[in-house]
């Protein structure tokens, strides 16, 4: 099984956005996962359209967006221009989860569903299952980086790979929060196959990202 990994930009010298980007593309198979909050659905605030224009202009990888927002429907018109390869929205932030996820597929490659730690699997209907690309398992509460791993989140996933085994569906499990040398291979064992890590990653001292990369890899 291929491991994608996923670095979280939310970890990444600002200042050095460009530098940092250009460092990345020499490092094969990742995504590059973008962190969208809007200060409601979480507390914290970050980047927008602009940000993200200027991102595709300089990476090669795949943009991977997780939307903390209350509202995913008008983000999903907002940043339809920007270069996403996936759009990931939260299970939690909506009522009409089947009508996002059709208007979603008209317009981006991949469409995902996030799940806070404390939403269980049961709370996604069988058939959803079937309709998106990428599920994603939060592994600390949303809303900042370089919070400690919540351990139980290993026994959602083993539930939510026996679901994707038995019926045969095709979703990607993506798992995000406090990812490191020591979890991650846990994660990949229990089907995790997409690894989102950001401090883990950008505090390497060398700033050799490759090595961090390939050990959680």
């Amino acid at each position: 099984m291929s491991i994608t990994i996923s670095p979280s930009l939310l970890s990444v010298d600002f200042l050095e956005l460009k530098t940092e980007l250009e460092r990345l593309n020499q490092i094969d198979n990742l995504w590059l996962h973008l962190d969208v909050m809007d200060a409601h659905f979480v507390p914290n605030l970050t980047f927008g359209e602009p940000v993200l224009n200027k991102i595709k202009n300089i990476s090669k990888h795949k943009l991977d967006a997780h939307f903390m927002v209350t509202n995913p429907d008008m983000f999903a018109d907002s940043f339809k221009d920007v270069g996403l390869h996936n759009f990931t929205f939260h299970w939690e932030a909506i009522t009409h989860h089947d009508r996002l996820i059709q208007k979603l597929k008209s317009m981006y490659p991949s469409v995902g569903i996030s799940l806070n730690p404390s939403t269980p699997i049961s709370a996604v209907p069988k058939y959803i299952w079937g309709k998106v690309d990428l599920v994603l398992l939060m592994s600390v509460n949303p809303g900042y980086g370089g919070q400690k791993f919540i351990p139980e989140i290993i026994d959602k996933l083993i539930e939510l790979d026996q679901i994707r085994h038995t019926n045969n569906f095709k979703f990607q499990i993506q798992v995000d929060g406090g990812i490191n040398d020591q979890n991650a291979g846990y994660l990949i064992q229990a089907g995790a196959n997409n690894l989102v890590a950001g401090n883990y990653i950008f505090s390497e001292p060398n700033k050799n990202y490759a090595s961090r990369i390939n050990k959680i890899r």
